[in-house]
């Protein structure tokens, strides 16, 4: 059986890393900084999702809803 690199544990990884840096650095401006925007990544429940966090949406393979909900947020949404 042929496993294409994207689907290979360490691609996934580096994927998911990239996401996280991402992530962590849209918010920094508004958080106060990177380890601020760190800490709200980690434990800041995001009511749009149910109180899930941001770590658990990316873990989830959603980090795409994450960044369309940060989006709506920079064009002056709510959350």
């Amino acid at each position: 059986m042929t496993t294409s690199r994207r689907s290979t544990p360490r691609a996934n990884t580096k994927r998911g890393e990239r996401e996280i840096l991402e992530i962590v650095t849209r918010v920094a401006a508004w958080a106060g900084g990177k380890h601020q925007a760190m800490a709200w990544y980690r434990a800041e429940p995001i009511s749009a999702f149910g109180g899930r966090t941001a770590e658990s949406l990316v873990k989830a393979g959603e980090a795409r809803a994450l960044r369309d909900y940060l989006d709506g947020l920079s064009r002056g949404g709510f959350a």
